[in-house]
């Protein structure tokens, strides 16, 4: 059976030339990057070269790249570090974000709301985009962060960054982005969007799972979250994960001189997909067709369906996709983002994310266009809820 993979902003395969780059590593280069001798030269050598890799995927200098776990921990440790830091000198210290962010980001807040700080949730609109007047509003004279998503995991939308940085400028708030969905998939200038704090991961482009990055402008008032040595400026204490972040540069180099590419063959492959869907699956409807989105991510609603029942039915087929983000896989509850777009509850559940990636072919897309018409159509003869329009 073919099997056809259509859930990369779940997570990706390793790049066959991010695999070479870390293999070393983890046998003749195995050194600790901290160690004065040969072994540990070697292994800080490509900690660096990685650090430069990463920021000039960015725009940004490489004394700016804090190397992590990943997304999570690079969200955490922006808005913990943060709120840690301003909390002494902005008593009643608040925070602006949107309904629609990672758990990673939604979870922190809510952390800090127990401590007692403010957090203003921003709502969005039918196609996934907050209103910038919103934003101007809910600003205080103690807010100190305002943390919006680049592109949304589930939608693809991708929010005004440049925007909202001059907002954040204008206001003397520091501004952190969450870049996990848009890094290597369409191009993220912290400069160009006036970013004090990002964060990204690894296996969201073609790099290892495990490994992700925070950039910090120089000069952003963060505290540590972790304690222990000085590795990183202090910043992230911790012997480095030399391999994964070797692997994190290259994925990083790699997407840097294949993204234009990747985004016009990407977008079309989606459109063929999207276009195939809507003219051969009565009453289907992309969600936020209209929002700028990213190239490799489609939602598509198929009412009079259990989402995850589709999900199951393609996965027997050999197609793989999801309902939603790999972190809420098995929520009862429908997902968030969708309600926050106004989907009632069994149009939230009826929806399906496709999302592509770099190696994704013609061929499977035809097939993928094959299988899940017939796998709607005989769901739908099985369900109780689902009226012809």
């Amino acid at each position: 059976m073919q099997r056809i993979y259509l859930d990369h902003n779940a997570t990706t395969a390793v790049d066959p030339a991010v695999l070479d780059a870390m293999l070393p590593y983890f046998s003749s280069d195995f050194g600790n990057a901290s160690s004065i001798h040969t072994f540990g030269q070697r292994a800080r050598a490509a900690v660096e070269t990685a650090r430069e890799q990463v920021a000039t995927l960015l725009n940004a200098r490489p004394q700016e790249i804090v190397f992590t776990s990943g997304g999570t921990e690079s969200d955490n440790h922006a808005i913990f570090g943060v709120a840690q830091a301003l909390l002494p000198v902005r008593p009643g210290t608040h925070i602006i974000t949107t309904t629609i962010e990672h758990e990673a980001v939604l979870n922190a807040c809510q952390a800090l709301e127990k401590q007692g700080l403010a957090v203003t949730y921003l709502p969005v609109n039918r196609e996934g985009l907050i209103n910038l007047d919103d934003l101007r509003r809910a600003l205080r004279p103690e807010t100190v962060l305002i943390t919006v998503m680049h592109a949304n995991n589930e939608l693809g939308t991708i929010q005004p960054l440049a925007e909202i940085g001059q907002i954040a400028a204008e206001a003397d708030v520091y501004f952190h982005t969450d870049a996990v969905q848009s890094a290597g998939k369409i191009p993220v200038d912290v400069k160009a969007l006036q970013l004090d704090l990002l964060s990204i991961s690894g296996h969201k482009f073609y790099g290892p799972k495990g490994v992700g990055a925070l950039f910090i402008k120089s000069g952003t008032r963060l505290r540590q979250l972790l304690y222990g040595g000085h590795h990183q400026r202090g910043f992230r204490p911790g012997t480095e994960n030399v391999a994964g972040i070797v692997g994190l540069g290259k994925a990083a180099e790699l997407a840097r001189v294949s993204l234009e590419n990747d985004v016009a063959r990407v977008s079309r492959l989606r459109d063929t997909l999207e276009q195939g869907i809507l003219a051969s699956v009565p009453d289907s409807r992309v969600n936020s067709t209209n929002a700028p989105r990213t190239p490799n991510t489609t939602n598509v609603l198929f009412p009079g369906l259990e989402g995850e029942a589709l999900v199951i039915a393609l996965d027997l087929k050999g197609l793989a996709c999801s309902t939603g983000a790999a972190c809420s896989s098995g929520a009862v509850e429908p997902s968030h983002v969708l309600t926050a777009i106004g989907l009632p509850a069994p149009e939230a559940r009826a929806s399906i994310r496709f999302s592509l990636g770099r190696h994704t072919t013609e061929s499977e897309i035809n097939t993928a266009l094959e299988l899940i018409p017939a796998a709607v159509s005989h769901l739908r003869k099985l369900s109780p809820t689902y009226h012809p329009a």
